[in-house]
């Protein structure tokens, strides 16, 4: 072979991926001190995760460590996967942003102005949803039995017959209900479960291979991080096997109750800087979920929209609890930049580590 042809070969060849820098001894300086167990942060700039780290224990007053690959409780970023799901399915041509609760979901009782109700009003928390499933409510969730698909059918027959908190479509409010019954949306859509539909869609494509559903791991075990509930009074924190107080109920899958590693869910933030795998989402549909959805609102479809000078123009972020852990998520679109975090302590305190560690992540990658 000629010497320009193998100089050609060898300029072609691609550059092998820098080693991930791991942030572990920063991250446990910023744990110094605290009540928080164990804190996991990563960061991504343009299509690839430069940094990653854990550090802490799985349960407080033991010596397991914990390790990037351990799964932490996402909480409500949750939604924007969701969302993401959503616009696959309507790509597929399965259901459609405007398809209404009426259609959906034929021959149950729903309140007259819930009928017209859209999946995208749902996904954007504008369907005249409250925020919180009123207490005796709460406690039918917890009683419903079978596949969680079927404690999603029990939801919609409790909420449909609400009185709206306001008319969809002409309000706003967070609310856990609205994105648990756009998940069922699609699973009568599809036919599949949320579960089989976000595992299908999203983990698989993305690699996301330690990604579940409710609090990881198994009761009266350490091969995964326990959740810890602060104490109101004293903020002593107390951990919880995952099983059956770990979590939320089954019926609000779609609004908060994946787990997966840091690792894992850097690489879905990776995907909505649009550094997916090829097909899985378009420029297009990027756009579409991280719009806002009402005039002075910040909230888009599973995404809330700010501006922040690091970013350079709009930040995208979310946060996540399900009360015992706590999660964090910010896009820089501008900067090709995403910051992830999360602790298994629902205080907060907990909230306080996250986004000082993705403060430590846009200083190291966006503020040299």
């Amino acid at each position: 072979m000629r010497l320009a042809t193998l100089i050609f070969l060898a300029l072609a060849a691609p550059l092998p991926a820098a080693p991930r820098a791991d942030i572990s001894e920063q991250l446990a300086r910023i744990l110094a001190g605290s009540k928080v167990p164990a804190l996991a942060a990563a960061a991504v700039v343009k299509d690839e995760i430069v940094a990653a780290g854990a550090t802490g224990v799985r349960k407080a007053g033991r010596k397991t460590v914990v390790t990037v690959e351990d799964k932490f409780h996402i909480g409500s970023n949750t939604k924007s996967m969701t969302a993401t799901l959503a616009a696959i399915l309507v790509r597929e041509k399965k259901i459609g942003w405007d398809t209404t609760i009426d259609e959906s979901f034929r021959g149950m009782k729903i309140h007259p102005e819930f009928s017209k109700t859209t999946l995208e009003q749902l996904l954007s928390n504008t369907g005249g949803f409250p925020r919180d499933v009123p207490a005796k409510d709460w406690t039918r969730l917890w009683q419903l039995k079978g596949p969680p698909v079927r404690h999603r059918e029990g939801l919609a027959k409790i909420a449909l017959a609400w009185e709206p908190a306001y008319p969809p479509g002409k309000g706003y409010q967070y609310s856990n209900t609205g994105f648990a019954l756009g998940g069922a949306m699609l699973e009568r859509a599809a036919r599949k479960s949320y579960e089989d539909l976000l595992t299908k869609y999203v983990f698989k494509p993305l690699q996301m291979s330690s990604a579940g559903f409710r609090a990881p791991g198994k009761n009266g075990s350490l091969t995964q991080p326990l959740g810890h509930r602060p104490d109101p009074k004293s903020g002593e924190l107390t951990p919880i096997d995952p099983e059956p107080s770990g979590d939320n109920p089954n019926a609000i899958a779609p609004a908060g109750l994946v787990h997966c590693s840091i690792i894992d869910h850097a690489r879905y933030a990776r995907a909505h800087l649009g550094h997916g795998p090829r097909g899985f989402l378009t420029t297009r549909e990027l756009e579409f979920l991280h719009r806002p959805r009402r005039q002075g609102e910040s909230y888009a479809l599973g995404w809330g929209v700010d501006t922040k000078p690091w970013a350079q123009g709009p930040a995208l972020n979310h946060t996540g609890s399900n009360t015992m852990w706590f999660s964090v998520i910010w896009l820089a679109p501008n900067r090709d930049f995403a910051a992830v975090a999360a602790c298994n302590s629902g205080a907060q305190e907990g909230f306080q580590k996250c986004d000082q560690a993705v403060q430590l992540l846009i200083k190291l990658y966006l503020q040299e």
